[in-house]
């Protein structure tokens, strides 16, 4: 959208940009915000009643999914233990 490419260049925002036909370069990173807007987002819109405190619940959300949320994927661990056990074997 030329209108928004504007607004963002107005703002010194340098727009991020994948290979041309490429959708996979931001999909780890949209794959993560539909986690978390599945997990802590929706449902509980109404509950922030500032961006600071919607900016408080999101910062608690990444530490947890980094540190205590374990998957199966990650062999029962979470991403912080299973990086720490990938580590320890170098």
């Amino acid at each position: 959208m030329i209108q928004y490419r504007k607004s963002l260049s107005e703002k010194g925002i340098i727009q991020s940009m994948s290979r041309k036909g490429n959708c996979l370069d931001n999909s780890i990173v949209e794959n993560f915000f539909g986690i978390l807007k599945n997990e802590m987002f929706y449902g509980h819109e109404y509950e922030f009643k500032t961006l600071d405190e919607l900016t408080v619940a999101i910062e608690k959300y990444i530490r947890y999914y980094n540190v205590e949320r374990i998957t199966t994927k990650l062999k029962g661990l979470s991403p912080y233990q299973y990086r720490q056990q990938s580590l320890s074997l170098v």
